[in-house]
């Protein structure tokens, strides 16, 4: 497999423990009155542990910053090795826990990239050990899968350490009217020849060619984006700002929400947010391959009247790095939730569409984006591979 290279080896933060334990395991204490004990306990739909984990990993992106795809594909493939380990456990009775060995490497692996909340993310693992899981989570060894899942965690931060991200320079852009030009601001490498986890190489993604500057339809898309820009409404701004800084951000909002509703175990949200987080991972570094392979202008600069009012990356135009992600998420969803295909393409259009809102991309690097992530997400599904 293909990822046998990885190896097998916002809320405050300053929360009460029995607060943490509600907000974490969704707990039913407080079951309105008459209500059944089946009724009123806890269910494993509302407790999972993976869900509680990743969003918190969004929690502590949208406090402290940092990369987020990095952190949560890395986070993602650890919950998801840990609960398939747990669940593999023939040590018991009673067996590890699976939301438990979750938990485990979900909190590992963010200590690594949050150490500021180190003693924090510990209070909350100490809450979720102390609080009542549903029945059958309660015939588990929390101690056991924990230990498990920090272990596995560990294994996963040892991989990341070696997988080159953001370390290959992209070189000095070409010069000319079509190429983009520098800010004078460190050049954003994104996923610039880093490890992948299921394609060959960055550039087995790459995207065709854009129009060609300065034709009939290179022109049109152009001038869309300016008509934009002197046209721009507050609903339109507002959906830009929605989609800053990265849409893997709200679409690990929108799985769990998913995940949540459909009532999905454990596993299956492990496995879900791995391939989801590893593919979008795999977009981006096809994403920015092909960014510093074509080296676009942005239009912006080639039409210094359109106006950035959200700010200006500092990368090259084509394709779109939030197109690219979310295409990569709206692919595993709609495998994993057909019901929610329409759903999910109205929300990756909305996220291609927020980057023409902010004038930062013409169109076409939206769809091509859009395209290069679905086929990261195609591959992962194809070749597959986390389970190692």
């Amino acid at each position: 497999m293909h990822n046998k290279r990885l190896g097998k080896s916002v809320a405050a933060l300053a929360v009460g423990a029995v607060a943490v334990a509600l907000v974490l395991l969704g707990s039913r204490a407080q079951a309105q009155e008459g209500a059944s004990p089946e009724a009123a306990a806890p269910k494993f739909w509302e407790t999972g542990a993976t869900v509680h984990w990743n969003r918190r990993a969004i929690q502590l992106f949208r406090a402290r910053g940092g990369n987020a795809g990095r952190t949560n594909a890395y986070m993602a493939v650890a919950q998801y090795r840990a609960v398939l380990a747990a669940k593999a456990d023939a040590s018991g009775p009673p067996h590890a826990s699976p939301a438990a060995a979750s938990a485990g490497a979900a909190l590992t692996v963010l200590k690594q990239f949050y150490p500021l909340d180190a003693a924090t993310l510990e209070g909350e693992i100490a809450a979720q050990r102390s609080a009542t899981g549903w029945p059958g989570e309660q015939q588990k060894d929390f101690a056991k899968g924990e230990a498990i899942g920090r272990a596995i965690g560990a294994a996963v931060l040892a991989e990341a350490a070696t997988d080159n991200f953001g370390a290959t320079d992209p070189g000095t852009p070409p010069v000319g009217p079509q190429y983009w030009r520098s800010s004078g601001a460190a050049t954003v490498r994104g996923g610039l020849g880093a490890r992948p986890f299921f394609l060959d190489y960055g550039g087995e993604l790459l995207a065709p060619p854009p129009p060609a500057f300065g034709s009939v339809a290179y022109l049109a898309a152009l001038a869309e984006i300016r008509n934009i820009s002197d046209n721009r409404t507050p609903a339109q701004l507002a959906i830009a700002a929605k989609w800053v800084p990265f849409s893997g951000v709200v679409m690990n909002g929108v799985a769990t929400d998913l995940i949540v509703r459909y009532r999905r175990n454990e596993l299956d949200a492990a496995r879900i947010l791995a391939y989801a987080n590893t593919a979008a991972f795999d977009a981006i570094i096809g994403c920015f391959y092909t960014k510093f392979h074509y080296w676009f202008v942005r239009p912006s600069q080639a039409d210094p009247a359109i106006t950035t009012p959200l700010g200006l990356p500092n990368h090259p135009s084509y394709p779109s790095a939030h197109s690219c992600e979310t295409g990569a998420f709206q692919e595993i969803l709609s495998t994993e939730f057909p019901n929610e295909r329409k759903m999910l393409a109205e929300v990756a259009d909305e996220a291609s569409t927020s980057r023409f809102y902010a004038g930062l991309h013409y169109r076409f690097d939206g769809d091509a984006g859009l395209e290069l992530g679905r086929n990261a997400a195609r591959i992962a599904m194809e070749r597959r591979g986390l389970e190692d």
